[in-house]
C-alpha cells in the first residue's frame, strides 16, 4: 500500500468513530418521527426489506464476490440477531410502554457485555484501562438518561425489560458473529444478507400481533428514507468496517456515546431541555469512550 493511500486508511479510521456515533445517534430522529405512523414490526420489515433488495441490486450490479455457503448462512443469523431481534426487542418493548431512556439503559449495557464476551469467545485482550472506561461509560449513561427514569411506570413489566434483555444479549452475539465468522465477506454483500436475516423476526411480530396498518404521511417517509439510507447503510456500513479493522471491545464502547448525542439531537431539533446532570453524563460518556479507545489490546492469535 502506498504512504498516500495509507495516509486516508488513517484519516477514515480517525474520524470514522465520529461519524458512525452521530449516524447512530440518528436513530432516535428516525423513531421519532415513524412510530406514530407504524407498529414496530411493521416498519422494520418494511425498512429491512427494502435495504435488502437496494443491497443485493447493489452487488449484482457491481459482481460484488459471494462467500461460501456456510458464511452465508452465518450472515443471514448475524443479521437475525444483531439488527432482528435487538431492534425489534426494543422497538416492541417501547411499543409497549417502556420509556426510551430505560430501553437505553438496558440496552446500554451492550458493551460491558461484549468486552466480558470478546475476552472469553476471540481471546482479545482487556485491559485495566478499558474496564476503566465501560465503568465510567456507564455512569455517563445513567445520567444522561436519569431525567426520563421512571421505574414505576405501568411501561416496565417483566416483558418489556426481557425484550431489552434478549435484544441486547443479541446484538452482542451479533456483534461477536461478524467479527469471528464474517470479517472478509464483501460488506455489500454481508449486509444484504444480513437485512434478509433481520426481516424474519420482525416479519414474524408483525404478521402474528399486528394490525400491519401504516398512516402514510410526510413524517413517515422521512423517518423510513432515513432510516434506510442513513442508517441501515451508512451507520451499518461504518459499524461492520469498524468491526473488521479492529477490536470487537474497543468498537463496542463506542456505543456508551449514542445517549449522550441523541439527547443533543432531542435538544436541537425537538426543544428537549438537557438539565446539568445530562451535560455532566455526556462528558463522561466521553471521558469512557476515549478509554476504551486506546485501553483495547490487538486480538491474541488463537490456537
Amino acid at each position: 500500500m502506498s504512504s498516500t493511500s495509507q495516509n486516508s486508511t488513517d484519516r477514515m479510521a480517525a474520524f470514522a468513530p465520529i461519524v458512525f456515533v452521530w449516524l447512530w445517534g440518528t436513530g432516535f430522529v428516525g423513531a421519532r418521527l415513524g412510530m406514530p405512523y407504524s407498529e414496530p414490526g411493521t416498519f422494520l420489515t418494511i425498512r429491512f426489506s427494502i435495504a435488502c433488495l437496494l443491497l443485493l441490486a447493489l452487488a449484482f450490479a457491481m459482481r460484488a464476490k459471494w462467500p461460501d455457503r456456510a458464511t452465508i448462512l452465518w450472515c443471514v443469523a448475524i443479521g437475525f440477531a444483531l439488527h432482528g431481534i435487538y431492534l425489534g426487542g426494543v422497538f416492541w418493548a417501547i411499543d409497549g410502554g417502556m420509556s426510551a431512556g430505560v430501553a437505553a439503559v438496558v440496552v446500554g449495557l451492550q458493551p460491558l457485555l461484549t468486552a466480558v464476551l470478546s475476552g472469553f469467545l476471540l481471546g482479545e485482550v482487556i485491559t485495566r484501562r478499558h474496564w476503566l472506561g465501560l465503568a465510567v461509560g456507564i455512569a455517563g449513561v445513567v445520567l444522561v438518561l436519569s431525567p426520563g427514569l421512571d421505574l414505576s411506570a405501568p411501561g416496565i413489566t417483566v416483558a418489556t425489560v426481557a425484550a431489552c434483555a434478549i435484544g441486547m444479549v443479541a446484538a452482542t452475539l451479533g456483534t461477536l458473529g461478524q467479527k469471528r465468522f464474517a470479517g472478509g465477506v464483501d460488506l455489500r454483500v454481508a449486509t444484504a444478507l444480513q437485512y434478509a436475516g433481520a426481516t424474519i423476526p420482525v416479519a414474524l411480530l408483525m404478521a402474528f400481533t399486528e394490525t400491519r396498518e401504516v398512516k402514510w404521511s410526510g413524517e413517515m417517509i422521512v423517518a423510513l428514507v432515513w432510516s434506510i439510507f442513513v442508517l441501515s447503510f451508512g451507520a451499518v456500513f461504518l459499524l461492520m468496517w469498524l468491526i473488521n479493522r479492529g477490536s470487537v471491545a474497543k468498537v463496542s464502547t463506542l456505543l456508551y456515546a449514542v445517549p449522550a448525542v441523541a439527547a443533543f439531537m432531542a435538544w436541537l431539533l425537538f426543544d428537549e431541555a438537557l438539565t446539568p446532570i445530562q451535560l455532566v453524563g455526556m462528558a463522561l460518556c466521553a471521558v469512557g469512550v476515549a478509554l476504551g479507545a486506546r485501553a483495547a489490546s490487538p486480538p491474541r492469535v488463537r490456537t
